[in-house]
């Protein structure tokens, strides 16, 4: 019990250790946040694949039940571009003053789409502990890695979109409490059954690959800093690579 105590405060105190972050450096320049960005779209495409979606092909012979997982996954994201113009009363603005701010829905459907893979996320750390004699961290650690720069770009995009500093960390500590439900949901599942588990990872992977192409990806092309950008992702997608071989 106690390494998944540690797994879960891990993944939540990493992805506040982000949020705290965020705040120190939300002035960052565009040059600048758009090669953190394209880092955190690196971690996020290898964490979808080698995090989530192989693992899952891993533990099942029905591959198509992954491949529907995945699919869904962006679905519902696609879908949630039509459910964020409703959700103004989490960030505490009126509704008046969400319909007139463009760019917010754009940045509720963001923090949702980060939200969204914490649960299924934290399942698949949950799920990798419930083996207490071959406990695997490499998830965990990779996950954890991941969260802090996915906590770092949480905030900029809520405090300018006009959301208060407290409600905005209030919004991050929320989403890392996410996590921690899932690491024991996903350890409880483990040791009884993994028969979903499959599908909820590609579910998880599906969200993360949709985010990373429809969102994050063209913001860090959208400034002139294509480039580094580009070099960040790749820095980015090799670091949660190597940590991956090195803890397996």
């Amino acid at each position: 019990m106690t390494q998944v105590w540690i797994s879960a405060a891990g993944l939540c105190g990493a992805t506040i250790i982000g949020s705290l972050l965020g705040f120190a450096i939300k002035e960052l320049p565009h040059k600048w946040n758009d090669t953190v960005l394209g880092y955190c779209a690196g971690i996020m495409l290898a964490a979808s694949t080698l995090g989530l979606i192989v693992p899952a092909f891993e533990l099942t012979t029905q591959w198509w039940l992954v491949v529907v997982g995945v699919m869904v996954g962006a679905f519902f994201l696609n879908v949630l571009d039509l459910v964020t113009p409703h959700l103004h009363h989490i960030t505490g603005l009126d509704a008046e003053e969400h319909h007139n701010n463009a760019t917010l829905n754009h940045v509720l459907l963001f923090v949702m789409a980060i939200a969204l893979h914490k649960l299924p996320e934290g399942m698949a750390a949950g799920v990798s502990m419930s083996d207490a004699e071959h406990a695997s961290w490499a998830v965990s650690f990779g996950i954890a890695l991941q969260n802090v720069p996915e906590g770092m770009v949480i905030i900029a995009p809520l405090l300018m979109a006009g959301v208060k500093p407290l409600r905005t960390f209030v919004i991050s500590i929320a989403i890392g409490l996410l996590e921690v439900i899932g690491v024991w949901l996903g350890f409880a599942l483990g040791s009884i059954s993994q028969m979903l588990l499959p599908v909820m990872l590609g579910f998880a992977g599906g969200a993360m690959l949709y985010v990373t192409s429809d969102e994050m990806i063209p913001e860090t092309h959208a400034h002139g800093y294509q480039k580094q950008a580009t070099y960040a992702l790749l820095l980015g997608f090799m670091t949660l690579l190597l940590m991956e071989r090195y803890f397996e």
